[in-house]
């Protein structure tokens, strides 16, 4: 068909030099003129058919020009240097024209694929958003990049799911090529067999890799693994929202749960307190008898504090801790909160260092003095004995620093932050000393509720510090 039609338009070209020529002959049109029409004629041709087709043309031209209308006529006057002017003249407008004609032809394809491209990945890129982003996006890309762009094989490999899902038509030795191309972390093209990878990019994370096979350009490739990037970051993200959410509903239970347990505890603990106190009031005990009733009372109020922090956590959740601030001396805190210590040698080895003796904070005592026993309680179970305790405290311009160090047990980093969880307990040291998990939870609830923050440093050297950094004004707003 094409050879057809580049004849047709020969034949044409041909026969409007016929035509014109006897229209010239006939009427004894002026030699210009005849050029003129002859040069129309050849710049038709060369840009329906190109160079070659124009050139041929164009001798045609120049031959009818010489033997029609320039004298002598109907002789042919091949030396002649008008004849080889107008020659070179036809020749030269078949050149410029024809190129001109084919630049203006390719950009017209290339305009016309560009714009088919487009609409496919406009296609593409409507249709990735009404993907299921709670099943793996890797099949549904895969299936929906084939059908749209009709490529020969396709591979996508997602890193978060570690999976790689494939379609088409692929060796049996490239089983794991998109995996690979993630691996090696470079993007490649393959003219010879018109494969291309591309590592996919969140941001700057590589989250996976694509690998196409088939026509399609290097821009549309780029593209293609953009809006996959996308897809798969998406996927990503709707996850860690539904873990959050089932995270916090189950957060949301338990403290109700806590809240109840600690109410319906109260009352028995408050019951066998009382008893063992009247107890020990009435006298007359055996020693035996004396040691096991203080063994009961001391466990009681052990267990009373405990269900005090398990009430004030599922406050703090809750976001139901009303707080009493009041202008609180951190010092004259520390010496109290010291003082209710039952033992006194674990009290002498506690050092106090204050850089401003009158430093005081706006927040709850309460708490506050429940976030320092904490503190002080944990430096005293985890530290090598008769080792010192350091309580530090300073100010700066926007925080009050409050700092517990010790000598001893040393924390994992993996650990620091893990252990203001609620229930959680360093894997090292859970069975080695009794707890529960909670105190540090409700310390980090605390100072949150104060807009504060808590942290730990640990090293086998320097030993273990407990922070908490207060505002300068900590104050609270519910």
């Amino acid at each position: 068909m094409a050879r057809l039609r580049v004849l047709g338009r020969w034949f044409a070209g041909f026969a409007g030099l016929g035509f014109l020529t006897f229209y010239g002959v006939a009427f004894q049109v002026h030699l210009m003129t005849m050029g003129f029409l002859y040069l129309l004629v050849v710049v038709a041709v060369a840009t329906l058919s190109g160079f070659w087709p124009a050139t041929l043309t164009s001798l045609a031209a120049m031959a009818c020009l010489d033997y029609y209308f320039t004298p002598p006529i109907f002789t042919f006057n091949i030396d002649d240097p008008q004849d080889w002017v107008s020659m070179g003249t036809f020749v030269l407008t078949a050149l410029v024209i024809s190129r001109l004609s084919a630049r203006e032809r390719r950009s017209a394809e290339d305009a016309a694929i560009h714009r088919l491209e487009m609409e496919k990945l406009y296609e593409l890129s409507r249709n990735s958003l009404l993907l299921d982003m709670r099943q793996e996006p890797g099949p549904q890309l895969v299936v929906l990049i084939q059908r749209i762009f009709g490529t020969h094989a396709i591979a996508v490999f997602d890193m978060v799911l570690g999976r790689q899902d494939r379609a088409g038509d692929w060796n049996a030795d490239e089983e794991d090529i998109a995996k690979e191309c993630y691996l090696r972390g470079t993007a490649k093209d393959d003219a010879q067999s018109h494969t291309a990878e591309r590592v996919l990019l969140a941001g700057s994370t590589p989250v996976g890799a694509l690998v196409v096979r088939g026509d399609l350009s290097s821009l549309l490739i780029d593209a293609l693994a953009t809006l996959a990037a996308i897809a798969i970051d998406r996927h990503q993200w709707i996850e860690k929202e539904e873990r959050a959410e089932n995270a916090s509903k189950g957060e949301q239970l338990r403290a109700a749960v806590m809240d109840a347990l600690a109410h319906e505890l109260k009352t028995p603990l408050t019951a066998v307190q009382t008893a063992s106190s009247g107890l020990l009031a009435l006298g007359e005990l055996t020693d035996s008898q004396r040691d096991l009733v203080m063994l009961i009372d001391g466990e009681a109020v052990r267990l009373n504090k405990l269900c005090t922090r398990l009430l004030q956590t599922a406050k703090l959740e809750a976001k139901r801790a009303g707080l009493n601030t009041e202008s609180v001396n951190v010092q004259n805190l520390v010496f109290d909160v010291l003082a209710a210590h039952p033992e006194k040698s674990e009290r002498a080895r506690v050092q106090v260092v204050m850089e401003d003796p009158g430093l005081a904070v706006n927040v709850d005592r309460a708490l506050l003095e429940m976030i320092l026993a904490q503190y002080i309680d944990n430096a005293r179970k985890y530290s090598t004995p008769n080792t010192p305790i350091e309580i530090a405290t300073r100010k700066n311009r926007s925080e009050v620093l409050i700092s517990v160090h010790n000598f001893g047990s040393t924390i994992r980093i993996e650990d620091r932050e893990r252990i203001f969880d609620r229930f959680y307990r360093s894997p090292d040291l859970k069975d080695s000393v009794p707890g529960t998990g909670i105190g540090l939870s409700v310390v980090r609830k605390a100072a949150e509720a104060h807009h504060g923050h808590v942290w730990a440093i640990s090293d086998e050297k320097e030993g273990t510090t407990f922070f908490l950094s207060l505002p300068a004004d900590a104050r609270r707003t519910l």
